[in-house]
This record gives C-alpha cells, structure tokens and sequence, in this order.
C-alpha cells in the first residue's frame, strides 16, 4: 500500500522526513567514508577525520576567514589599524549574538526531532512585551513571566503537533502572525521602557575582570574533566584512548583560546553577562542531548519516527517537551533582548527565527531531522551575527545584508542536502 508523501502512514506526528526526496541518500559518496569504532569517519589525503568534528573544523575556519576579511576591510585613514577585531567590537559582537545563540540551541532540539518552529521571533516580541509590563511586580516575578509566556506558546503549539497531527510548519507559521498581533495589541504599538536597572544589566553590562578569569579557569577544568573523563570512558569499552599528544592537544589549544580572549575582552571592561548567560544555556542544551536519554530519543524520533515509534518510544511526549523547551529559551532570549534594547518594542524579534534556523544549519544541523549539535548552532550563530556585524560597520544598506544573509541560509542548506546525498 503506498501513502501520499507528505502523510505518515501511522497516527503520528508528521516530521520533516516525511516530505524527504525519496532519492536523498541514492548517490554515491564522494569522499570514501567508514565507521570506526562506532564512528563515522571521512577520509581526506590519507587522513582519516571524524566526520562530526570535520564540520566543526571547517566551520571554525570560516569562522576566522570572516573575522579576517571583515577586520581588513575596516581599515581606514581614522582606523589604521581596524575596527572589526577590536576588544570593543567584540564585546558588541557577542552582545547581539547571544540572543540567536540561546534560540539556537532550542531551535536545535526541535530540528533534530524532525520539526521546525517559525513563530520564536514573534514569541520574543510577546515575551518581552509581557516582562516590560510587569516589571512593577519585581525582578523575578517580570522574568519568570518571559518564561512562563514562552513555555505556554509552546505547550499550545507542541500539543498541536503532536497530539492533534497538525504539521509543524502551519503550526508555528500561524503563530508567528498570532502572536505578533498580540504584541501589538498588548503594546498598543508603543515602546514600553525599562525602568528596572538590574534588568537592564541582564542585557548591558560587563563582567568584572576578576570574575572573567575565574570563569576562564572554570571553563579551563571543565576542558581538563571531559577529555580525561572521554579517555577513560574509551579504556571502560575496551577503546584505545587518545594519545598523550592528541588529548594534550584537545586541552591546551580550547584553554589558551579561552584565557586569552578573555584576557583580550578584559582589557576594555570585561565578558558581557549575557554571554554567560548562553554559555549556561549551551552547557546545559549540550549536556541534555549528549548525556541523556531524552536527547538521544530526540535524535531518534528525527532520524527515523517509524522505527523510534516501533522500539516504543514516545514520539508525542517527546515532541510536545522539544517545544516547550525551545519556548522557556524564547522567554529567555525575550529577556535578553528587551534588557539590551532598554525596553519592549513591538517590532522586537522580527525574523529572529530566521536567524535561528540559519544558525542551526550552518552550524551542521539537518532539516530533515537527526542530526546536529549545540555546538555548531552556536558556532552557526556566530557566523550570522558576524556577518551582520561587519557589514554594520562597513555600512553595507540594509537591503544588501538582507540579500546576504537569504543567500548565506540559501548555501547552507544546499551544503546540508550535498552532505545527505554524499554522506
């Protein structure tokens, strides 16, 4: 018996394979690729590099290819030297990133679970509108209400998805102009200003120096921990662990980076908090889809819902908890913007979704559903607030950097179906 391709042919939630070209995966690979001890690896050169950290590296570089274009370009006759890698932009660069980067890491759960949310940017917009207009009530109650508005949105719309079969992509689309509305009509259409000062540091302020290192040096033992930790794990399996060099190579190149960009960020007033604040949200994003059985199940449902569904897993339940996720990290984004901006508007988070999904699959996360990690999103997120970073400061017109930004998202996505094809 066939079905029409974009219906599942058991009562479940539709996911995005369902609409997956039926030849995606037929071509054959163009670099030889093997499993090797349960990981898949892609050989280049005589090399043999796991294929996760190959994306991670080649992403890393043009990571740093951007940042070194942007940085000659600035030079000018009043900027001899610069503009884009200076300690002060950099602090405003990672100011604006941090708000794709924590959506980025909620739009990744839903993703890997074969989904899609198009309506955050204007959740942002609610939440933050709800949290300006009950700041009266105190500093916690008017945060907790950016978080509870965003885990509502998406209760309501996972339970639509998952337990009334409705695709996501209706779901969330119907929601972004839902809930712009009701930001508007909440707003009235006007700005409403932060009055609350420790709200506004949420957004605004830096870290004191003292307290930068001492996260760097946090940072510097949780690297130390994990790879000694990963080789053990490796040696507990009947593994072979890293060499003495590899793993001193995994410990030492992170750490130095991390000291000496702090080091760097220190000398013009320190680590704004609200990178800390998406370094929490990363930690915690990556530790629940690497360490637990809910995000392995999330890969699972993603990769294959009919065989998650025959094992006995819970696609609904599953789904339903990937969206409320990404809506307590919407309230959080809501927060962080509405404090970096000083106040609510009732444009806030326009196309933010957009940056969010882009930053995903920049990032190596798959549209189809099953693979991606919190990592390359926040990497992906990077990328896009560079880009508009350093066009800002090279006063491309906005119309030009919306054409960039459409065709970098355009890109990427045509790199993520090459790599289903060839991979």
């Amino acid at each position: 018996m066939s079905f029409p391709a974009n219906e599942p042919p058991v009562d479940r939630p539709p996911v995005t394979a369902d609409v997956a070209p039926p030849a995606a995966d037929a071509a054959e690979p163009a670099a030889p690729a093997e499993t090797v001890e349960g990981v898949r690896q892609t050989r280049i050169a005589g090399l043999r590099l796991p294929t996760e950290s190959l994306r991670a590296y080649t992403m890393l570089f043009a990571l740093v290819l951007i940042w070194l274009v942007f940085h000659w370009m600035s030079v000018t006759e009043e900027s001899p030297y610069g503009l884009f890698l200076t300690a002060e932009n950099l602090t405003n660069l990672l100011k604006q990133m941090t708000v794709t980067g924590v959506l980025a890491v909620g739009m990744l759960m839903v993703i890997v679970a074969g989904q899609i949310d198009l309506s955050v940017g204007s959740v942002v917009g609610l939440a933050g509108a709800a949290a300006a207009m009950s700041q009266d009530w105190g500093l916690v109650p008017s945060l907790a209400v950016a978080i509870l508005v965003g885990v509502g949105v998406g209760a309501l719309q996972g339970s639509l998805v998952a337990y009334a079969n409705v695709p996501a992509f209706i779901v969330t689309l119907g929601g972004l102009l839902a809930w712009r509305g009701m930001v508007l009509r909440l707003s009235r259409g006007e700005t409403v200003p932060l009055q609350h000062p420790v709200f506004i540091s949420l957004g605004r302020d830096l870290l004191a120096p003292t307290i930068g290192y001492a996260l760097a040096a946090l940072a510097v033992a949780a690297i130390v921990v994990t790879n000694l930790r990963r080789n053990a794990a490796r040696r507990r399996h009947g593994l072979a662990p890293s060499g003495a060099g590899a793993t001193a190579a995994r410990i030492v190149i992170p750490s130095v980076v991390i000291v000496a960009f702090v080091a760097y960020l220190n000398t013009r007033g320190g680590v704004p908090i609200p990178v800390v604040v998406l370094l929490a949200v990363a930690l915690v994003g990556a530790f629940l889809m690497r360490n637990t059985t809910f995000g392995r199940y999330l890969y699972a449902i993603g990769g294959n819902p009919d065989a998650a569904r025959l094992s006995g897993l819970s696609l609904r339940r599953h789904i339903l908890a990937a969206f409320c996720l990404l809506g307590a990290l919407a309230g959080v984004a809501a927060i962080l913007h509405t404090a970096r901006l000083q106040a609510a508007t009732p444009d806030a988070g326009t196309l933010m979704e957009l940056d969010a999904i882009a930053a995903c699959v920049i990032g190596g996360t798959s549209l189809m559903g099953g693979r991606g990690t919190v990592f390359g999103s926040i990497l992906g997120a990077l990328i896009m607030a560079s880009l508009d970073n350093g066009m800002t400061i090279l006063g491309v017109q906005n119309s030009t950097q919306y054409v960039i930004k459409g065709a970098v998202l355009v890109i990427a996505v045509w790199f993520d179906m090459l790599g289903r094809r060839k991979g």
